[in-house]
């Protein structure tokens, strides 16, 4: 496999640790991995396996159930929630012309407000309780839990985004103090038999910042090289896959990918994934850093807002929801 086509792995125990210079170091590994893949895995991470194997547990339970149990918590306007089978469909994608509706189903959930949390209260968008199944005892704690595991390791990974760009370590402290995240715990049944135009997730980009991937010992996901291949992501035990996404690519003025993946479940066997997308808080002004723009590089991007962009993204990508006209208007 030629270097342009293979995952980096970063060592992130040296930097955790505090070691001197072993920040540095990181970010230019990150720096080489964004420039010229999109994607790279971390080891010594921090996230303990057993909390990993645990939510991955819950999540097969969750996805176990009747059609109706889970029909009670469909997704809605805040995308937290059931996504059934074959419940969205990837026309945002810049990678290909999607038409088929995704052979997946997936519960998603964001940080876990509570009522009385002013953003509840104010009725913002995207920022609203979870939906969490009523006959289900033990699937919310693992999967709260966890989400604050990986939101503390966010907290430590975007200050090597920050030097890889050649800003001070804490410049996305701010933009990502309570950052806006979702969980996305996904079932892919076995498509063993399915046409080659039909995936569990089409092939696409994220609209994230980063998102973290589970580790998986179930193959399924691929992503394509900027010389146009389909290279299967491989295994690392223990290991979590992190790449950027269509707000990355706003943040840092195309410099860092968003490289397009897709996810088929040929097994023969049941196949779940856990993928947590990271973006800044829902009210700061997502723009260029000062050191990706310049008199010969123009901003690409209008400034936007986290809620903006996925007002527009949920009514194009959602069919559950019914008249995307109305929400995209909203």
């Amino acid at each position: 496999m030629p270097a342009t086509s293979a995952i980096p792995i970063i060592d992130l125990g040296p930097y955790l640790a505090g070691e001197p210079g072993a920040r540095d170091r990181a970010a230019a590994e990150l720096r080489r991995a964004l420039t010229e893949i999109g994607f790279y895995s971390i080891i010594n991470h921090g996230v303990p396996a057993p909390l990993v194997d645990e939510v991955y547990r819950q999540v097969a339970r969750f996805h176990a159930q009747p059609l109706d149990a889970k029909l009670a918590i469909k997704l809605d306007r805040h995308n937290v929630g059931y996504l059934p089978m074959m419940g969205d469909t990837l026309r945002t994608s810049v990678v290909a012309d999607v038409t088929k509706p995704n052979a997946s189903e997936a519960f998603f959930m964001a940080r876990d407000l509570a009522p009385d949390h002013p953003d509840v209260l104010a009725g913002k968008r995207f920022r609203s309780p979870n939906q969490w199944p009523a006959a289900l005892p033990g699937f919310r704690e693992p999967l709260v839990e966890y989400c604050e595991v990986l939101e503390r390791l966010v907290g430590r990974l975007i200050r090597l985004y920050a030097r890889a760009l050649d800003l001070p370590a804490a410049w996305f402290d701010g933009p990502f103090n309570d950052f806006q995240y979702k969980l996305r715990a996904t079932h892919y049944p076995s498509q063993a038999q399915a046409p080659a135009d039909e995936f569990g997730i089409a092939p696409h980009t994220d609209t994230s910042f980063l998102t973290l991937l589970a580790p998986n010992d179930v193959p399924g996901l691929a992503f394509r090289t900027q010389g146009g291949d389909w290279i299967d992501v491989p295994t690392v035990p223990g290991a979590f896959i992190v790449n950027g996404g269509q707000l990355l690519l706003r943040w840092t003025n195309d410099r860092f990918l968003a490289t397009p993946h897709r996810a088929v479940n040929r097994t023969g066997g049941e196949r779940y994934a856990l993928a947590f997308f990271c973006d800044a808080q829902i009210d700061w002004p997502i723009a260029a850093v000062p050191t990706c723009i310049g008199p010969d590089q123009p901003p690409r991007y209008d400034t936007t807002y986290y809620t903006d962009y996925m007002i527009h993204y949920q009514a194009r990508t959602y069919n559950i929801l019914g008249d995307p006209t109305r929400d995209a208007a909203e």
